[in-house]
């Protein structure tokens, strides 16, 4: 690039997308208002940040639209941002144009939109999080999760960011685990719960999720809400979804081996409405005259 090229570079504002929860774009750190549509385009180009050809970019924001007016309706929408340095491709922004040695202005209708290489974008830096916990080494402290606690646009109901939006949420949701995992590791007990509640939060049917809050309350010695997670858990998919899951059995010992089981029960009652104590015992309630008791075959007084 150029020395020319860097001045016009230098001189454009630092511009800032957000779409993890919901959308923004800020100039200099000041909040820019967009159309509906100026809105669509920029955030879908923060997620998908390579170059995209205006046919395709056309027809997934306006699905079921003829491609000549979804066409007509991308490049109305392109001139409404306005916002000098955000987008290549812009053949009202020029100086961008020129800057990359994309294309000549003259040919900037027909030129793929992509977002300015220097823009910041939120989902970007998400994503070095995760490339970055996901590999093997150990942390020492609690990292910042901010960026991994919300999904891309929430609220936006558009097919095209349905699928980044669950690509994006397995992969946050694997990558907060992890981090539970490698924080008990390094016996940063309270921190390794903290980040696994954030997943279950997320995803409270998750087996994953709930087996790293519960690994992660084992490891800190809280026996007592290691059980009750793991009741809720089996509560909620009782309740939901059916069948219960025994994946989560194994981190518990056998029955037989945990003599510090009726401890357990008396700081921790269970609710009653959940017949799972512990994995492999039943719920001991105390005999009343009277009661009536199932047993297989039949019932007894």
């Amino acid at each position: 690039m150029s020395d020319g090229h860097r001045r016009s570079f230098a001189e454009c504002p630092s511009h800032r997308i957000t779409v993890l929860g919901s959308f923004g774009l800020t100039s200099d750190g000041a909040a820019v208002p967009l159309s509906v549509d100026a809105r669509r385009v920029v955030a879908y180009l923060a997620v998908h940040r390579r170059p995209q050809p205006r046919a395709g970019l056309a027809a997934d924001l306006w699905p079921g639209v003829p491609a000549e007016a979804a066409a007509r309706l991308l490049a109305e929408a392109v001139a409404a941002i306005d916002v000098p340095g955000l987008l290549v491709g812009d053949p009202s922004d020029t100086d961008a144009v020129n800057a990359v040695d994309a294309v000549d202005a003259v040919d900037a209708a027909d030129a793929p939109l992509a977002l300015v290489d220097e823009v910041e974008v939120d989902l970007s830096d998400a994503m070095l999080l995760v490339r970055a916990f996901s590999g093997g080494g150990r942390l020492t402290e609690r990292p910042s999760v901010d960026l991994l606690s919300e999904d891309i646009l929430p609220s936006w109901t558009s097919p095209w960011i349905a699928v980044e939006r669950e690509r994006f949420r397995q992969l946050r949701l694997a990558c907060l685990e992890e981090v539970s995992a490698k924080l008990s590791t390094a016996e940063l007990h309270a921190d390794a719960v903290e980040i696994a509640e954030i997943a279950v939060a997320a995803a409270p049917s998750r087996e994953s999720a709930r087996r790293a809050l519960v690994e992660a309350l084992l490891a800190k010695g809280d026996v007592v809400e290691a059980v009750a997670q793991y009741d809720a858990f089996q509560e909620l998919l009782r309740t939901s979804v059916g069948p219960q899951s025994a994946g989560l059995e194994g981190l518990f010992p056998p029955a037989g081996a945990w003599p510090m089981r009726p401890m357990v029960g008396g700081y921790r009652p269970v609710p009653s409405r959940s017949a799972v104590v512990l994995p492999g015992l039943r719920a001991a309630r105390p005999a009343t005259p009277g009661a009536r008791r199932l047993v297989a075959g039949g019932s007894v007084r």
